[in-house]
């Protein structure tokens, strides 16, 4: 039973489903008020504050949209969720955008209903109270500024968000937003920017902070094994499938997953993927039930979605379904005012790695530097550079582009464009592909060194993606020396 003692409306007509939802609110400890219809609900909302508000999406009197609309315009802070008839993905979607903490659909689960509605009832204020002579409640913005003061984890994962330009300070506002609602977030910026750090201060700054954490870099995983990572796979399922296991679903139940580089998913991924987040349930391979899992989707991808949709590329109701709420980060070059801050918070970052306390402060000659530079890798880029400055001094920074001849060994080298081609015959390769495999080599090495070694990078200068990327390291036999760390640190 729950321990909350929130007050719940629900606005049902139909009063068989209404008593239903009573009588399971009840069982688990929560005060519940009914009203049969939109007018009834305006009344009761008129003396009174509730903490969760349950409506049915159709009512005799109008549509349970109008309420939210309502309730949002008057700053209330009571957290709505939309009862919707089945299949009606787009009225859910309407509905989060309108300020709906979550939805249900019809035939309502009762266990799944009993885990959203614990799930909006998390971090409430006490129980709802009469509001003297129809006063309307504190507003939503007050609420939001006394959470995140209180909320530790969330200011801790915003001081990840480094910078003091405008730019910085919107992203971290619109997360404050939108982290307490259980919509779909897309967050887009090119590679390098910090994708995985803003998603991860959206799941600290939800009421999910304390529920899992799970983050899955979609271009990573053979297109083979995506439906048994996703969803999991039961004993016997395919050859080697010794045990049960589960999929990145399960393990994200109750708390958060993030879907990195979500549009390099196959075609044939994304339509198992939008129909689990519709659903809100999964089948195992070689399960004969679905589970319903209770997880709010966090995605992230530095491509051109919307053109993708048009190319035929990626799905436009998937598209439409994980872009809910959007968070766009600012490439570096559109904040350099925040480069000093940046490189202080990383030299630290670095320094402790190293076990090398107190931290270095950033040089002016340093900063003068970097300022130079294009960046064009974003903090992860700027990350890289630190490093090998903590490492090796000024020796480790790549020349400021136009100030000495680059070579191909030079890092940082700019490219420009394919080497020479053969004149005459007599110049003319007997080995074809092993000359083509040596003009893609020297075209790989010099992306790579340009960005120091950060293959998401090298890879988005190219055209490439990072699958492709990968791909033509693997089979040119490009020795990196092991490190990832470009693709671990910042998405």
């Amino acid at each position: 039973m729950a321990t909350s003692t929130a007050h719940i409306l629900v606005i049902d007509d139909e009063p068989d489903l209404c008593t239903l939802y009573e009588l399971t609110l009840l069982r688990e400890g929560y005060y519940v008020t009914t009203a049969a219809n939109l007018a009834q609900a305006r009344a009761l909302l008129q003396v009174q504050r509730f903490d969760v508000l349950i409506t049915d999406m159709r009512l005799p009197d109008g549509l349970g949209m109008e309420l939210l609309h309502e309730l949002h315009q008057q700053q209330r802070q009571e957290r709505s969720i939309v009862i919707t008839a089945y299949g009606s993905a787009e009225n859910a979607v309407e509905a989060l955008r309108y300020g709906a903490f979550d939805y249900l659909t019809k035939p309502v689960d009762l266990k799944q209903f009993r885990r959203v509605v614990a799930s909006a009832t998390q971090g409430l204020p006490p129980p709802g109270t009469p509001l003297p002579g129809g006063s309307q409640p504190q507003s939503q913005a007050a609420v939001e500024a006394e959470a995140a003061t209180a909320n530790s984890p969330c200011c801790a994962a915003l001081t990840q968000l480094v910078g003091q330009s405008e730019a910085m300070q919107q992203v971290r506002e619109r997360i404050r937003k939108v982290a307490p609602s259980m919509a779909p977030v897309l967050i887009t910026g090119e590679s390098g920017t910090g994708k995985e750090l803003a998603a991860r201060a959206l799941h600290a700054c939800s009421h999910r902070s304390n529920g899992p954490w799970v983050a899955v870099n979609c271009g990573a995983i053979p297109e083979h094994l995506l439906e048994a990572e996703f969803f999991g796979a039961r004993k016997g399922a395919y050859t080697g499938a010794t045990t049960d296991r589960e999929g990145f679903f399960q393990a994200a139940n109750g708390g958060s997953l993030f879907l990195d580089e979500i549009g390099e998913l196959p075609l044939s991924m994304q339509a198992k993927l939008l129909r689990a987040i519709q659903e809100r349930s999964v089948r195992a391979l070689g399960a004969t039930q679905e589970e319903s899992v209770d997880v709010r989707i966090i995605s992230a991808t530095h491509r051109d979605l919307a053109a993708d949709v048009q190319a035929g590329r990626f799905r436009q109701d998937l598209f439409y379904r994980l872009n809910v709420i959007d968070v766009q980060l600012p490439p570096l070059r559109e904040r350099r005012d925040d480069l000093p801050l940046l490189c202080e918070h990383l030299l630290g970052n670095i320094a402790r790695e190293a076990g090398d306390l107190p931290a270095a402060k950033p040089s002016p000659s340093l900063l003068a530097h970097l300022e130079q530079l294009p960046l064009a890798g974003n903090v992860r880029e700027l990350e890289n550079l630190l490093h090998r400055y903590h490492a090796l001094g000024d020796e480790g920074l790549p020349p400021i582009p136009g100030s000495a001849p680059s070579s191909d060994k030079t890092p940082g080298a700019a490219l420009t464009g394919a080497l020479p081609l053969p004149l005459n015959s007599d110049d003319l390769p007997h080995d074809l592909q092993a000359w083509l495999d040596a003009q893609e080599r020297h075209i790989l090495m010099c992306a790579l060194q340009a960005h120091g070694f950060n293959r998401t990078a090298a890879a988005t200068r190219l055209g490439l993606s990072l699958r492709q990327m990968r791909y033509r390291i693997e089979r040119l036999n490009i020795n990196l020396g092991g490190t990832d760390e470009d693709e671990t640190s910042l998405a």
